[in-house]
């Protein structure tokens, strides 16, 4: 294992730093110890995710002398697994990471099944949405208006799929009501607006890709989400029960537009585990990107969002124990945030005894039997299929 670098600060600077970010912050002690370089996965070049991990990497650099490697994947397998194998300790994933736990879409495969997934904090800033992004020529205004469009569909990245499916739930259509078009990756669809391959692509606002859309000859539209649409808005909770309607302020067009635009976003990215991962590893780097936060805060567009002060520790995921011990320290978690965790905990567990008794029984339909299974597990135990 590389050397780990001790990372002190005067109790002056930490309890300066702490009291503009950190509202729960307690006693804590202000040293953490890591390996003097940290590997984690992220989105592809380019995205949200991927500027924020440059930018929080830098900061770990300037701090506290630690390198982090960031490598890029086009999609969620392409993050996932190199996570899953042991290469590297964390990844900063988007909402697929509750794919990856329920053992849906592209982890529902045999060589996949539900994952025992972490978390260490999330990023929602409140102002950052994620949508389906339309290009001005396309003649798109609403999401009712997708109806015959041609939409993006990224290979390997079933998150990126499902939201595009919850905004096209919450305008009453399907995949059938509009035209698939398959791309590798998130990036090449956002460049597919571009080059006039896709009319809509679900993306960040402040992905970098949307700069460029918006920059481009087709031009940029957001469609906005009726938080008063009810309806609409069960909708496409029934598809992706993470989402939430806001006002994004943040990103392309949306800096721009007066008031913001009306749209819905969840946490991205998410900062993720595996259960296994050491206890102290995960609880020095979430100590060690809570106390850099000042030194990252604004360098990247939406990445104050991973302040203390707007994490959402009662999630869909539970959290890794190592993190947890940290929230503990500086007085944010909870007795409703541990019986949450050990809800979830209990949801994973349901959902992987139920994977292991299928495959001892291996059925020649593998798909429509673990579809089966996985819903009856989760129904009989009392918790939602959603998928």
């Amino acid at each position: 294992m590389p050397p780990t670098v001790p990372f002190r600060k005067t109790a002056l600077s930490l309890v300066g730093a702490l009291a503009l970010t950190l509202p729960f912050a307690g006693p804590a002690s202000a040293e953490f110890d890591l390996p003097s370089t940290v590997a984690l996965t992220a989105y592809d070049t380019g995205s949200t995710g991927f500027n924020q991990m440059i930018a929080i990497g830098g900061a770990f650099k300037d701090e506290a002398g630690v390198s982090l490697r960031v490598l890029p994947g086009k999609n969620d397998i392409a993050r996932a697994a190199p996570l899953r194998q042991g290469r590297v300790p964390f990844s900063a994933f988007g909402v697929g990471h509750y794919m990856m736990q329920e053992g849906v879409f592209d982890f529902a495969g045999e060589d996949w099944g539900p994952q025992p997934v972490r978390m260490l904090m999330t990023n929602f800033a409140g102002k950052l949405g994620q949508a389906i992004a339309v290009t001005k020529t396309s003649g798109i205004e609403t999401y009712e208006d997708l109806r015959g469009k041609r939409v993006a569909w990224i290979k390997g990245s079933p998150a990126l799929n499902v939201n595009t499916e919850s905004y096209l739930a919450y305008a009453g259509l399907t995949w059938d009501d509009v035209e698939k078009v398959e791309f590798g990756g998130y990036a090449d669809s956002l460049t597919g607006m571009i080059n006039g391959t896709t009319d809509a692509a679900f993306a960040s606002m402040t992905a970098g890709g949307m700069y460029q859309v918006e920059a481009s000859p087709e031009g940029l539209h957001w469609p906005r989400v009726d938080p008063a649409n009810a309806e609409g808005v069960a909708r496409m909770k029934d598809v992706a029960p993470y989402m939430r309607t806001m006002t994004a302020t943040e990103g392309a067009v949306a800096e721009t537009t007066e008031g913001g635009i009306p749209t819905a976003g969840y946490p991205y990215p998410a900062m993720i585990a595996m259960e296994e991962t050491d206890a102290d590893l995960v609880y020095n780097f979430t100590k060690a990107m809570y106390e850099t936060f000042p030194a990252y805060q604004g360098k990247a567009p939406g990445i104050d969002g991973w302040a203390l002060e707007q994490q959402s520790l009662e999630w869909v995921v539970p959290y890794h124990e190592g993190a947890i011990r940290y929230y503990e320290e500086v007085g944010a978690w909870t007795e409703a945030a541990q019986a949450n965790n050990e809800r979830m905990i209990e949801r994973q567990k349901v959902l992987m005894d139920a994977w292991a008794e299928l495959k001892a029984q291996a059925p020649a339909d593998w798909d429509a039997a673990w579809s089966e299974a996985r819903r009856k597990a989760l129904a009989d135990a009392g918790f939602k299929p959603v998928f």
